[in-house]
């Protein structure tokens, strides 16, 4: 009798529940079927016409950090510069948090950096809410509070222009059903990196210490478990998210892989090769090295903690301290890149110090934001052009240094091994590592090679880096956004 009185209960709140749960959810339809009307009504109201009477299609990207100088912006301006030769008639639009430059700035130094120049003006609508998608805000459970962070930036972002066509270029897909759903707009991404791929799992399941992955949380079972849980159901609801995209591109197999793995939208996915300006780069005369020459080594990329650059010196030092000097001299390593922010300076402050505790701060020297004309200088004068970051998912700056006539040293994951470092034509393109001894002692096998030998590598890496030009790019992305123009 007690049970039948449980269950009685059960049953009589079960009902109620039932019909207020589906009320608040319809409620919420109603309401969020509203802000799209809204939204609409307000973009119709801003819209404007083309001198034959027709609706101007409203091209927008979103890209928080358009100034920053990294291969993630050569995309955004290569990909305008191509859709501004075949859709004139467009407005092109940049969602942008760089409050701290105005909109020509932005262009002078797509140009100056990348030797882009726009066919028309750009708009640029400036986020006053950029702060909410830096890491430094979420020091636990970093990549939810961005990606939430987005959201709420996305919002801003559509509150101040409802576009047509929306590309997410810099890989915030939470703002994809945000444009999609509320927006009305036909939506696109370009992803350069997953936020979270299957790597990542494997990482923590193996308890791995890395960048993302601290040593505290690796020495506990406990911590890790609760981690490993965190993944799935952060994985499994960006995979909803994600593929809610019209239009997917990825820039590399690397990504292809675990973006087809998360997101499950095989039909809409397409690998695009980011645009590297390799033409430029070819221009550069190859000399035959003189015995006088001082060798130098040239790490390309942004100053971001993935991109490992603790691993370059520490390999460096090891290199110097066990390479005796023989008839040449040792050779000094520059560091370029660039720097997005101040968690970004403090970085490379972090840098120079390891160069001083380690004694090679007088071979180190470091290239922050520096013009185009001088980066290329730098690659031409280099024997050996470095890079150290763990599953970079492509790598702009590999393909520069090679085609500039570096010998690449390059890790041994991601899309330098699968894309880029790979033979060509069943020669030697370049060189591939994994740990801090790999690195020296590569190094060291390079600058052991005759002239000659590294001559020929370097002739191979340069006839094999042309399916990575511009024009390349511009065909494989034109033809993947078709969809969203027609």
């Amino acid at each position: 009798r007690v049970m039948a009185c449980r269950i009685w209960l059960l049953c009589s709140l079960f009902v109620p529940g039932l019909v207020l749960s589906g009320a608040l959810c319809l409620c919420l339809v109603v309401l969020l079927w509203g802000v799209r009307l809204w939204l609409q009504q307000r973009k119709n109201q801003l819209a404007s016409t083309r001198k034959d009477g027709k609706h101007q299609l409203v091209v927008a990207f979103f890209h928080p950090y358009c100034n920053a100088g990294g291969g993630g912006e050569r995309v955004l301006w290569c990909a305008i510069r191509a859709l501004q030769k075949k859709y004139k008639d467009a407005i092109y639009v940049v969602y942008t948090g760089d409050k701290d430059v105005t909109g020509e700035q932005i262009v002078e130094s797509a140009f100056r950096r990348f030797n882009i120049k726009l066919t028309h003006p750009v708009k640029f609508v400036f986020l006053e809410k950029r702060y909410l998608v830096e890491a430094s805000l979420y020091p636990h459970f970093t990549l939810l509070g961005q990606s939430l962070g987005s959201v709420f930036l996305g919002w801003e972002a559509l509150m101040k222009c409802v576009p047509d066509v929306y590309i997410d270029s810099m890989g915030y897909a939470f703002t994809l059903p945000l444009f999609k759903y509320l927006g009305g707009c036909r939506v696109g991404c370009y992803v350069h990196y997953p936020t979270i791929s299957t790597d990542m799992l494997s990482m923590v399941r193996s308890q791995n210490a890395r960048f993302n992955n601290a040593a505290f949380i690796t020495r506990n079972p406990l911590l890790s478990k609760l981690k490993l849980v965190y993944y799935y159901l952060f994985a499994f609801v960006y995979g909803l998210v994600g593929s809610r995209s019209d239009v997917i591109m990825v820039n590399s197999s690397w990504t292809l892989n675990h973006i087809l793995s998360l997101w499950r939208a095989g039909a809409c996915t397409s690998v695009v090769y980011p645009p590297c300006d390799v033409q430029t780069f070819l221009d550069i005369p190859l000399h035959e090295e003189k015995s006088t020459t001082e060798y130098s080594i040239v790490s390309l990329g942004q100053f971001r903690p993935e991109k490992d650059h603790p691993l370059q010196i520490r390999a460096f030092a090891k290199f110097l301290e066990k390479t005796a000097v023989g008839q040449q001299s040792l050779p000094k390593l520059i560091l370029i890149g660039g720097c997005r922010n101040q968690q970004d300076e403090q970085r490379v402050n972090r840098l120079k110090k390891l160069c001083e505790e380690l004694g090679v701060d007088k071979k180190v020297e470091f290239k922050v934001n520096i013009p185009f004309e001088e980066l290329k200088q730098y690659l031409a004068d280099a024997i050996i052009g470095l890079h150290t970051m763990w599953n970079e998912h492509f790598g702009i700056g590999i393909v520069e240094c090679m085609a500039a006539g570096t010998i690449i040293l390059a890790h041994n994951s991601g899309g330098p091994k699968l894309d880029i470092v790979v033979p060509y034509e069943g020669h030697i393109t370049g060189f591939l590592a994994e740990n801090e001894d790999d690195y020296f002692e590569t190094m060291a096998q390079i600058l052991s090679l005759s002239p000659e030998k590294r001559l020929e590598i370097r002739q191979n890496a340069r006839r094999s880096v042309n399916r990575f030009a511009d024009q390349e790019f511009e065909g494989a992305f034109l033809l993947s956004v078709e969809p969203l123009f027609k």
